[in-house]
């Protein structure tokens, strides 16, 4: 059994896309950086601490066949990590950041199992056009970026100021899907997870 330790909804329909059957169970840590965390060291613990949490849940009551799937995405600029936005004023620092810029997205991700913890990261690059402050007050009006790293969806209205992507498109809508498949293929039942309608 495949377990999605994330409330996110952007992950569920990646999943879900990629045609794989699933649970969700989302994790409740603290998503704190540790003082001088590297942003792949931070998104490795993270999606390593929430696979963990998740599992010892479930495995109380029976590991066997259970998998969890854990992740966490941030955005890096200039060796700062840039969060889910505290209110308007701190998505808009983070949007006037982020313009005319190219900026990290990293996604950790981290699969739990009886026999073994795997966790890996994926990172891409993303271009940004240059905004207004018109602009960037119209955008956040929305309320889009309220709950995304970095203050944009990707796969939303930001998508009008992205000319570039360098790497794995999904994962910066939070999953990189190549590279969970890759993990689940690594334990070698991976068609199990695979919803097969």
């Amino acid at each position: 059994m495949l377990v999605l330790a994330s409330a996110s909804p952007r992950r569920r329909e990646l999943l879900t896309q990629a045609g794989y059957a699933f649970e969700v169970r989302p994790a409740h840590i603290p998503e704190d950086p540790i003082e001088g965390e590297d942003p792949i060291a931070y998104v490795t613990r993270l999606a390593r601490e929430k696979a963990q949490a998740v599992f010892a849940e479930l495995a109380a009551s029976g590991g066997d066949g259970l998998a969890v799937l854990g992740a966490d995405t941030t955005v890096t600029l200039d060796g700062h990590i840039l969060g889910k936005p505290e209110d308007a004023a701190d998505a808009a620092r983070m949007l006037r950041m982020l313009a005319g810029r190219t900026h990290r997205v990293i996604t950790g991700v981290a699969l739990v199992t009886a026999e073994a913890v795997e966790v890996a990261a994926e990172v891409t690059a993303v271009r940004f056009l240059t905004m207004s402050d018109a602009e960037i007050g119209s955008y956040i009006a929305t309320g889009e970026p309220m709950d995304k790293a970095g203050a944009y969806a990707i796969q939303g209205r930001a998508a009008r100021w992205i000319p570039r992507v360098e790497g794995c498109y999904f994962n910066v809508v939070g999953l990189p899907i190549a590279l969970v498949t890759a993990l689940l293929e690594a334990r070698g039942d991976c068609l199990k997870m695979f919803d097969g309608r």
